[in-house]
């Protein structure tokens, strides 16, 4: 079948994208390399459909199906929504991506190349030729070229070559693709998918949460629009989910159950409520976490997965919680995060704890209870402040305690409490002992970058204090904001605020923090402290912490900022976001290990490719470390792109005519 039959039947509701497929996922690159191919008249390969009854037939997108069978694309989706892009000139009915991918496709009739629009470079050159306006306007579109060629005597010696070249260049609507039918009764939506997964083996595979998603869809066509719908609404107040996590708290407030497949017996109506509660639920654990504990935005939110727990008890629980039980819950979620209780295996955790609360009555005792005798005492040492980077385990604890407590800023004297600032744009992560005056003084970097030199403070504070040493800006501030200093920890023994005392003024500082969170643990509890007292002998102990080396980490803003630019970069390629400063950890005890910059601990892929990390500037150790844990390790920001580009995004087997989904 002709390019042109095939999006006239795209049109017309003849050929469809079933709703189980993923989103448009390609780049300029591969749009480019692609029309580059069909002008050259390389392969680019076939197609595959699944040719089902029309009646019934869940598809993406809100067009209507033609009435008999439908064609429903499993293998070609990016190069038919490219071209069809391309030609008509706007997206196709089903499309879900960034349409800018293919908006401005442009051919220069001299060199014969393919580039998106650049003002500058094209203006005045009557050989740039518009794609889609060609397409659009066909043999009409050829004659209007050639009566703008010839306004330029010096082009219309080669005018015959130009023609010819458009004419190669509208032809492609010509090419013949070959397509393969997948028909019959026996086809159901668990073989078809098993098909897709097995065909694009190369490409964008459907993960555990992908297939339940599809089963939910085949019944529930608008599923995947409002989980996403609801998931940026989440973003927009600074928190990002994805579906596999929202479609988590789902199973477990319908099913009990953190397995998908349990999901998949359940009906439409069952589904739309469990959303619905999910949805609402989880609005009020991250109303109780923000507002209570002060994590108001995703950079601190750690233990994310202790959510879907929560959201099951909410919904069980069925009226608001008092004050008790609502810190006594806090308390717990607190605790799966400082000691890494979702690190590991997350579906056997989660349904452990799930165990634990199924029978609300004494259900949160239980909770916490399976919790110490998993990790041993739940009390905070100084030693747990030992990390560094933007990624140690305490950094949220110590944004918790500044948000929770009395912390006011140096500058202006203004509390930090939560709810008077909003979220983290609101405050700077200021390093009380300058970075550069450390390195002067030859301290290492995980000293400079030591957790207990971080404090927050306004952007104004934190810029008016610049590089200043504690020893002369400390006395500057405490007269002008008296106790100011004492609300963030600082020891008050003026010895320490010296460069050459750093080492102890950190560890002074650390014995402060421990206390301080101690304290608001206590709180929590509300005097019901059995859970602080000492470890019972029965249980063995993990590895002591003040010998537990944490190796890796964000050593800084700028370090920061190029993550930040790839995170972006790869969302760009309509994939997810990876975890920055992932925490790794032992699966079995929780015990923190090394901070990984940035990382995908379930592969780019979810579940389906290889474990993938990017680590500027770190050790040997560290990529060691990330290597023996199965993680695909990048030194190099560009060299992970190509791995994107040319191995998850199969950019690179273009030539060969193979299509990444």
């Amino acid at each position: 079948m002709d390019i042109s039959t095939i999006l006239a039947h795209i049109d017309s509701g003849h050929i469809a994208l079933p709703e189980f497929q993923r989103g448009y996922v390609w780049n300029r690159d591969q749009v480019r390399g692609l029309f580059e191919s069909l002008y050259r008249r390389h392969p680019v390969g076939g197609l595959l459909v699944w040719v089902t009854a029309s009646e019934g037939a869940d598809h993406r997108g809100e067009s209507q199906l033609a009435p008999g069978v439908v064609k429903l694309l499993l293998d070609g989706q990016q190069r038919m929504t490219s071209l069809y892009g391309v030609v008509r000139g706007h997206a196709p009915a089903f499309f879900d991506g960034n349409e800018k991918t293919f908006t401005g496709l442009y051919f220069h009739l001299e060199d014969e190349s393919f580039t998106f629009y650049q003002p500058m470079r094209m203006a005045d050159d009557a050989l740039w030729i518009d794609v889609s306006e060609l397409m659009g306007k066909g043999n009409a579109g050829i004659g209007e070229y050639y009566t703008r060629l010839s306004s330029h005597p010096e082009k219309s010696q080669r005018m015959g070559d130009y023609i010819a070249r458009l004419n190669q260049l509208l032809s492609i609507l010509n090419i013949e693709l070959h397509i393969d039918e997948v028909t019959g009764a026996d086809k159901s939506l668990d073989v078809v998918v098993d098909i897709f997964n097995r065909v694009n083996s190369g490409g964008t595979k459907l993960s555990k949460g992908d297939l339940a998603l599809a089963k939910i869809c085949a019944e529930w066509p608008e599923a995947r629009g409002e989980m996403k719908n609801q998931l940026q609404t989440w973003s927009d107040a600074g928190f990002d989910f994805d579906l596999d996590w929202l479609l988590r708290s789902v199973n477990t407030v319908v099913t009990g159950e953190a397995r998908f497949i349990y999901l998949h017996d359940k009906g439409t109506q069952e589904i739309k409520d469990g959303l619905a509660k999910a949805t609402k639920n989880i609005d009020k654990a991250l109303n109780m976490i923000s507002g209570r504990l002060g994590l108001d935005h995703d950079r601190v939110l750690f233990g994310r997965f202790a959510i879907p727990v929560m959201v099951r008890y909410l919904d069980q629980r069925n009226e608001p919680l008092n004050e008790f039980e609502r810190d006594k819950l806090l308390f717990w979620y607190l605790q799966s995060g400082m000691w890494g209780r979702f690190s590991g295996s997350t579906e056997s955790v989660i349904d452990q704890d799930l165990s634990a609360i199924e029978q609300i009555s004494g259900g949160l005792d239980r909770l916490i209870e399976q919790l110490r005798v998993w990790h041993g005492s739940l009390d905070v040492e100084p030693a747990h402040f030992h990390g560094w980077s933007l990624g140690a385990r305490f950094y949220p604890v110590l944004y918790m305690l500044t948000r929770m407590g009395e912390s006011r800023d140096w500058g202006t004297g203004l509390p930090l409490k939560a709810g008077l600032l909003g979220h983290m744009n609101a405050l700077e992560v200021h390093h009380i002992f300058p970075k550069s005056r450390l390195y002067r003084a030859n301290y290492n970097r995980p000293e400079v970058n030591a957790l207990a030199n971080f404090c927050f403070l306004t952007k104004d504070t934190n810029l008016a204090i610049s590089d200043q040493l504690p020893e002369n800006y400390f006395p500057q501030v405490e007269a002008a904001q008296p106790g100011s200093l004492a609300s963030q920890w600082i020891p008050t023994d003026p010895n320490l605020w010296k460069v050459e005392n750093y080492l102890e003024f950190l560890e002074a500082r650390r014995r402060l923090l421990a206390e301080e969170t101690n304290r608001r643990l206590t709180d929590l509890l509300h005097g019901d402290t059995r859970w602080l007292e000492s470890r019972p002998s029965t249980v063995s102990s993990p590895e002591p912490v003040s010998q537990v080396e944490i190796l890796g980490g964000i050593s800084g803003d700028v370090e920061e900022l190029v993550l930040e630019e790839l995170q972006k970069w790869v969302e760009d390629q309509g994939l997810p976001r990876g975890i920055l400063a992932y925490d790794f950890a032992d699966d079995s005890t929780g015990v923190q290990k090394a901070v990984f910059d940035l990382a995908w601990p379930n592969g780019i892929q979810q579940e389906l490719s290889q474990r993938v990390a990017v680590l500027l500037n770190e050790p040997t150790e560290v990529v060691l470390l990330a290597n023996r844990a199965g993680f695909r390790c990048f030194t190099d920001p560009t060299d992970f792109k190509k791995y994107v580009l040319d191995e998850v995004l199969s950019q690179s087997t273009l030539v060969y005519g193979v299509d990444a989904v």
